[in-house]
């Protein structure tokens, strides 16, 4: 339906166009070509033609287009800000009413000093501030939205790749820019309205999933920033845009096998990812004189204290890199250390496989176009997959499973997916809780520290210099 109401207002738009043409002493048809459209177009303000190439630049082609759009307006003499504005949301109104009004004639080439002299027009303060607060907050919004983003690292499930405090770019044109699924929302705001609270967005119009062309696919390991999915569900429901960001390292693409054995992660049956930033957690048990924790804050050691029935210091949780925890070990007061067992419930949380953070799998990562068996077993690993990513209505009746009201012994994916993990392994909440991650849920491609933050510091090292401009691997 939106499509179709999409079409005729385009169409309505163009025809007030072609109206406007002809009055500026051109064919109609010339209003409705693309990019020799906007030739005509350069020609009729008095803008140099050969900017038309500007129209295969993605991004720099919005502006180009208003820029000629607007001038053309004004060469009508529709200069006022509503006029302008309106041109801009309204088109499929004011182009056939300019269109057909004989009084609105056209006056020439508005960027001629001709023109200028002719019909002098100067715009009062506030119409100036107007037009620079608009065009910054266009300008940043497409930026923000296709482009590249600021992104700041709230947690630690991605220590010691990345730090909390660390600001980083992040870019929309590696893997495509998503085309907004709820166009209308406050900008600069995710999902909540600053200050004031609410939401920051409206759903009265929601655009299906849609991704521009991008450099690349997503390579395994890349570190990805995406939309938590469980914001799917209550009490928050949000649209797939408007979802919180999360940030993970992808290290499982679409028809790899993943699973993890005692903590260790493998992919394809080979050792998943693995560096020396890694971390994992450790029970660390001292003698009576325990671990000094100015020691273990001055090397910025993740630590939670494990306490007895009298609330003594029993160990020390110490999440760290083996290289680490090789140091702490050779420490005098250590007597042993013991590796956590993370046995957290892990998905798809179901007692058919009683599967926990450090020991899952082999699961089958879905790719878009393959066929997968449903049945009893398989269920609980696609029901919500099919049911809250790709918008089915599905049924366990007592005669078998039913999608969409009909039964069904199979299901093709529609969409590719990714396993999603942190490299702070046993501080991450990441696809061994929620599961697989829709490709309609990236953002982007995380590429570079820009500033480095660190609260712990001295007044002298709150920035973190040697992380500035660090690539992320």
């Amino acid at each position: 339906m939106w499509y179709l109401i999409f079409a005729v207002l385009t169409a309505v738009s163009l025809y007030g166009l072609w109206l406007l043409f002809k009055k500026a002493g051109k064919q109609g048809w010339e209003a409705i070509v693309p990019v020799y459209r906007e030739y005509v177009l350069a020609q009729l303000v008095g803008s140099p033609t050969w900017w038309i190439v500007w129209l295969f630049v993605p991004i720099v082609n919005v502006f180009i287009f208003y820029g000629f759009y607007l001038d053309f307006i004004k060469s009508f003499g529709k200069r006022r800000f509503w006029e302008n504005a309106a041109a801009v949301l309204v088109p499929f109104i004011v182009l056939p009413l300019w269109g057909r009004d004989a009084h609105v004639k056209y006056l020439g080439q508005t960027n001629t000093e001709a023109f200028k002299k002719k019909y002098p027009y100067k715009k009062t303060v506030a119409r100036e501030w107007a037009d620079a607060i608009i065009f910054a907050t266009i300008a940043a919004s497409l930026i923000r939205g296709f482009l590249i983003e600021a992104y700041m690292i709230p947690s630690g499930s991605m220590e010691r790749t990345l730090l909390v405090g660390d600001f980083l770019f992040v870019s929309k044109l590696n893997y495509g820019p998503r085309i907004p699924n709820t166009p209308i929302a406050f900008p600069f705001a995710h999902h909540t309205m600053p200050i004031t609270g609410g939401k920051a967005y409206s759903e009265w119009i929601e655009l299906p999933y849609k991704r521009l062309p991008g450099f690349q696919q997503i390579k395994r390991n890349d570190v990805v920033v995406f939309n938590y999915p469980v914001e799917a569900d209550a009490p928050f429901n949000r649209p797939v845009d408007k979802r919180e960001n999360y940030i993970k390292r992808a290290v499982a693409i679409p028809g790899d096998v993943v699973e993890m054995h005692q903590g260790i992660l493998m992919v394809n049956g080979k050792p998943g990812f693995g560096s020396n930033d890694v971390q994992s957690a450790y029970y660390v048990y001292t003698d009576e004189r325990g671990l000094d924790l100015n020691i273990l804050k001055d090397k910025r050691f993740e630590y939670n204290l494990v306490q007895d029935q009298n609330g003594n210091v029993a160990a020390y949780l110490l999440l760290v890199t083996k290289d680490e925890i090789e140091e702490v070990k050779r420490w005098s007061n250590v007597k042993q250390v013991v590796p956590y067992a993370n046995e957290s419930p892990a998905f798809p949380k179901d007692s058919q496989y009683n599967w926990d953070f450090h020991n899952f799998g082999p699961i089958t990562i879905p790719k878009k176009g393959d066929t997968v068996p449903l049945n009893a077993l398989t269920l609980p690993l696609y029901h919500r997959l099919i049911t809250v990513y790709e918008g089915h209505k599905l049924e366990n009746r007592a005669d078998g499973i039913y999608i969409d009201d009909a039964k069904a012994d199979s299901y093709k994916i529609q969409m590719d997916y990714y396993w999603m993990m942190g490299d702070n392994r046993d501080n991450s909440l990441d696809s061994r809780d929620f599961g697989f991650v829709p490709e309609d849920h990236v953002v982007g491609k995380a590429l570079f520290t820009w500033l480095s933050y660190d609260t712990d510091g001295t007044f002298l090292s709150k920035i973190r210099w040697n992380r500035i401009f660090k690539g992320i691997n």
